[in-house]
């Protein structure tokens, strides 16, 4: 198999970079953006706010950072031919290693052995070899992500810690994948290492000065489903469209989707960013499904939260399609003074025909599950909302039968953006098809996935063809 290449060893970029030029240039305006106003601010570090402030702008730099350095790989490609050498890298962030169990080889790149503190040199460690760096308590951990890699075939994803010759110790996300024969016995295994050791700093310091200070963001409005409301009782009062709008449609008709929602606060309290889910019966009888996320940091996110979702609902009422609509909403976005990007999924759904129209922005598209099986829809991809001026949204369409049932989840609803969580998700086909409504199917992804552990909050909506 070709060898895997490290994000620090560049080629040279193509004539044109396109689209991911101008998300290189966005992410480095933001970054020059988020440090002058961390300079600009006031920063008494003896104080817990101070120190709280300071960690949260850090973090913001560092994620955009990472987001700066893989766009930056995305553009270059691939590392040079062997013979022609690459410019002296910066230390490295980011290394690979393929281990060969027909012949017990371990391939390291140069980067993996820096991030490790070993001699470039040196002879790159066997899989058997490679526990004798990592911290005691995380080897069971590490034993068991290799061995449902080569026993199960299952992708790696996940962390641990080693600790290098000098004494050091840092955190290391693998992330790995095993090469498999035509009998299907696993002939090799290859990862991507990543050292996030600043990353869980600066989280850890966020998290430690917001608890110093009893930040504590009030608690998401539980969802429940929808219910004709009482003759004698007054309405309801409808919670903000960003936490949950599940009605029935206008005189509590027959309904033709079965909803429920849950809002998932991350284990962290991140105050970075925010995620919402939506519903909205249109005029002409079809319904609006929306979720996304939200990047930013203080007191302008809900504001800017209500202006995506206010506009978001608006076009969608003028009757304006699903592709277009996340066009016009990337205009919106860019053109606002404060800079933010935005996963989004808009989904449009005709109860006449049980047609589904759809597009995404940078986000997980739709689950759908029929007769005890479930599969992810396929569309465009599209880049995240104010991203790039400009942008075309793709649009999908697919036509569902009664007793199907959609799936929509932000990335946050699993940890550290776990690859299999596609899989696992679609391996609760089987107990979707036995659930009694829509409640129950979101109450199985909540004990599926847990409540906590996550680092970002997390929005899961499941809609239920019922007519």
């Amino acid at each position: 198999m070709p060898p895997h290449l490290s994000a620090d060893r560049p080629a040279a970029p193509p004539p044109d970079g396109g689209p991911v030029e101008a998300l290189i240039t966005q992410t480095r305006r933001l970054k020059g953006e988020v440090d002058a106003v961390r300079r600009d601010a006031p920063a008494d570090l003896t104080d817990p706010r101070g120190r709280w402030r300071q960690a949260l702008y850090d973090l913001a730099l560092h994620h955009l950072d990472d987001l700066d350095a893989h766009l930056a790989q995305l553009r270059d490609g691939p590392a040079p031919a062997p013979g022609s050498p690459p410019p002296a890298p910066p230390p490295s962030q980011v290394g690979s290693a393929e281990w060969n169990l027909l012949t017990d080889e371990a391939v390291w790149s140069p980067e993996l052995q820096q991030i490790l503190g070993r001699d470039p040199a040196a002879a790159a460690l066997t899989l058997d070899e490679l526990p004798s760096v990592v911290l005691d308590e995380d080897r069971p951990r590490l034993t068991v992500m290799v061995t449902d890699c080569l026993i199960d075939a299952r992708p790696i994803d996940g962390e641990f810690r080693i600790v290098r010759p000098d004494g050091e110790t840092r955190v290391l996300h693998i992330m790995g994948e095993p090469v498999l024969a035509p009998d299907g016995s696993t002939n090799s295994m290859w990862a991507v290492l990543r050292d996030v050791s600043e990353l869980r700093r600066s989280q850890r310091a966020v998290r430690e000065t917001r608890d110093s200070l009893h930040l504590r963001r009030p608690p998401a409005p539980s969802v429940r489903p929808p219910a004709a409301p009482s003759a004698d009782a007054g309405p309801d009062p409808e919670p903000p469209p960003w936490h949950a709008s599940l009605r029935l449609p206008r005189g509590g008709g027959p309904r033709s989707l079965d909803l429920a929602a849950r809002h998932l606060p991350g284990a962290t309290g991140s105050a970075l960013g925010a995620t919402w889910f939506d519903t909205l019966e249109l005029s002409d009888g079809e319904t609006l499904l929306s979720m996304g996320d939200l990047t930013g940091q203080g007191p302008s996110v809900p504001s800017s939260l209500a202006t995506t979702v206010g506009a978001l609902r608006g076009m969608a009422l003028a009757g304006t399609r699903p592709g277009q609509l996340l066009s016009l909403l990337s205009q919106l976005i860019d053109a606002d003074a404060r800079p933010t990007l935005a996963g989004a999924l808009c989904c449009r759904y005709r109860p006449a025909t049980r047609t589904l129209m759809w597009a995404r922005a940078g986000h997980p598209a739709p689950l759908l599950f029929r007769d005890g099986t479930g599969y992810r829809l396929d569309a465009p991809d599209g880049v995240l909302l104010g991203a790039a001026s400009g942008t075309a949204y793709g649009q999908a369409q697919e036509t569902l039968v009664e007793g199907d049932l959609l799936l929509l989840h932000t990335c946050g609803l699993v940890p550290g953006g776990d690859p299999a969580a596609t899989s696992r998700l679609l391996d609760l086909a089987p107990r979707f098809a036995a659930a009694r409504d829509a409640r129950t199917c979101v109450d199985t992804v909540v004990e599926t996935f847990g409540r906590t552990g996550r680092d970002s909050d997390a929005s899961v909506l499941v809609a239920r063809v019922t007519a």
